[in-house]
């Protein structure tokens, strides 16, 4: 029985760690064979060998494998970071190069303003298709999720952030605004509102939603040929008057886009 239960444990483990990391679950086992090999005995031996092997890939190796998948990290600038450290310690940062390419050209194009690009969930370095869970299309290098825009009391644009994670802080709809949200729930979609279970924290209660900023970070995106589809919730596409055909709607079956952009290339 207890043999069972350490089998069982180890998968789970396994299971979890690759679903957040992609990596975590190889390098779980791979930590375990080496820590029973390794004769040196010492408390925690096996957490940290498995810490120093899971840093040592996810910063070392894997970004030198990446590009033989056709992915690269989001290169990191001035105006260009990750809302949450961990998107980078769970592989979570990898985008197809021209999808770095569109990032610098927006960066090029806010230059003049207090915007900064602050970047949420992407994909996982390797192998299309690979589910980054809980996104449904964050799966072959070409999508990324982008932070929302917020100013402080007297319209003066920041850049930081209402949630830990950046997601799940949701701008609503106003009472005149077309109301997706409710109708999305009504239908039976109740993962719709999942990712108020994701800010891990609301911070920044003070900042409120920036029109303007929001506004120009999607118009100089929208420069790009290279990108295929800007999704945001069609409230806020009516309230920020976004006329081009690449923003759209996501659909019921995903989650409520007031809380972050979704863009994704051709």
């Amino acid at each position: 029985m207890k043999f069972v239960f350490k089998v069982v444990s180890h998968v789970i483990i396994f299971t979890l760690l690759t679903i957040i990391s992609q990596i975590g679950g190889l390098i779980y086992f791979l930590s375990l064979f080496i820590s029973k090999k390794w004769n040196l005995h010492f408390k925690f031996k096996s957490m940290f060998v498995f810490l120093t092997l899971y840093l040592f890939s996810t910063l070392i190796i894997v970004p030198l494998i990446a590009p033989l998948f056709g992915r690269e990290k989001i290169k990191n600038t001035e105006r260009i970071h990750p809302t949450n450290y961990m998107t980078i310690l769970l592989n979570r940062n990898y985008v197809h190069p021209k999808l770095n390419d569109l990032l610098y050209n927006t960066e090029i194009a806010l230059s003049k303003t207090s915007i900064e690009i602050h970047y949420l969930d992407a994909n996982f370095p390797f192998i299309n298709n690979f589910p980054l869970l809980p996104h449904l299309s964050h799966n072959d290098g070409k999508k990324l999720d982008l932070s929302l825009i917020y100013e402080t009391k007297d319209n003066h644009i920041t850049n930081k952030q209402k949630s830990l994670t950046g997601y799940g802080v949701f701008e609503s709809p106003k009472p005149e605004e077309t109301n997706q949200i409710n109708s999305c729930l009504k239908k039976g979609y109740f993962q719709y509102d999942f990712p108020k279970y994701l800010t891990f924290g609301t911070i920044n209660t003070h900042l409120l939603f920036s029109e303007k900023g929001t506004k120009k970070l999607i118009e100089s995106m929208l420069t790009s040929n290279s990108l295929g589809k800007l999704f945001i919730e069609p409230h806020l596409k009516q309230r920020l008057h976004l006329t081009d055909r690449r923003v759209r709607y996501h659909g019921c079956k995903a989650v409520r886009h007031d809380d972050h952009i979704h863009i994704q290339l051709k």
